[in-house]
């Protein structure tokens, strides 16, 4: 018996809601056709309103997770998600590097959208060191990418700088995800920096809602799962965008207050 199906791998936290985390990650793979595994590195009980409470899982059980799936199963991609400290960090870093699971998409989870630093201070520079230089795809959003490259990021040309200073910390390509907290913009513009010097920005008209958890999981899964398929980087990212905004600009009312986006529209808009 062969395995026929594409499989992807999310090394993630869970959200008990559903709405991002490693939930996201498994219900971008499963609209674009990819079987999706889940390697849990955290998890939270939360609901639309807050997070109440989070464990972390030890390095160990971690570690052995790795080791299970590799026995058994062809992971053709992979992404990460939330690694939630130091240990954290270096186990998924050094394992990852044991194992043939495909190109890797990392997904930093170091700063929200709005600019809260996620990690302690020694997590960043472990996962800026160690991490990072493992990404086929880094995909940061703006606050992110300002941490990462040190710069203001203010100007079309920063913005472009700042991409080739992550590739020379070594993410092979590379895309920074356009500011969207100002209510009054109109569009959402990425730059994207491939391997082979080649770049090009793709925008989306801004949404406004309040039901926008799970876009950057959502963002990176999708990319993901078209690595696994075989589509070229650059593919993979439009698709993903494209994807995304669908998702986005098509809302759901699940939960009270701050909601997940919309894959069944993000599903039934893009796919081939």
């Amino acid at each position: 018996m062969t395995n026929d199906y594409i499989q992807a791998l999310t090394i993630a936290g869970n959200d008990s809601d559903g709405s991002a985390g490693m939930p996201a990650d498994l219900h971008s793979f499963f609209c674009r056709n990819v079987y999706g595994m889940g390697l849990i590195t955290s998890a939270v009980a939360g609901n639309s309103y807050q997070i109440e409470a989070a464990h972390i899982m030890p390095a160990s059980f971690i570690e052995q997770q790795f080791k299970t799936l590799a026995k058994d199963f062809k992971i053709r991609a992979s992404k990460t998600g939330m690694l939630a400290n130091e240990e954290v960090i270096n186990v998924v870093a050094d394992n990852y590097q044991k194992v043939d699971f495909g190109p890797l998409v990392v997904d930093p989870v170091i700063i929200t959208k709005h600019g809260a630093m996620l990690l302690e201070q020694s997590a960043y520079e472990t996962f800026r060191e160690k991490l990072l230089p493992l990404a086929t795809v880094l995909t940061p959003n703006f606050y992110e990418a300002q941490k990462l490259t040190e710069l203001p990021l203010a100007t079309p040309a920063e913005i472009a700088q700042g991409a080739k200073i992550l590739q020379k910390l070594g993410a092979k390509n590379v895309m920074i995800k356009g500011r969207h907290d100002d209510e009054n913009q109109k569009e959402v513009t990425d730059y994207i920096l491939l391997e082979n010097g080649d770049s090009f920005t793709l925008t989306e008209s801004y949404v406004h809602t309040d039901r926008v958890n799970g876009t950057g999981d959502t963002l990176s899964a999708v990319i993901t799962a078209e690595l696994a398929k075989g589509q070229d980087v650059a593919t993979a990212i439009k698709t993903a965008k494209k994807f995304v905004h669908a998702a986005i600009a098509n809302p759901i009312e699940v939960g009270h207050q701050f909601g997940p986006i919309n894959h069944w529209a993000a599903a039934e808009k893009t796919n081939d």
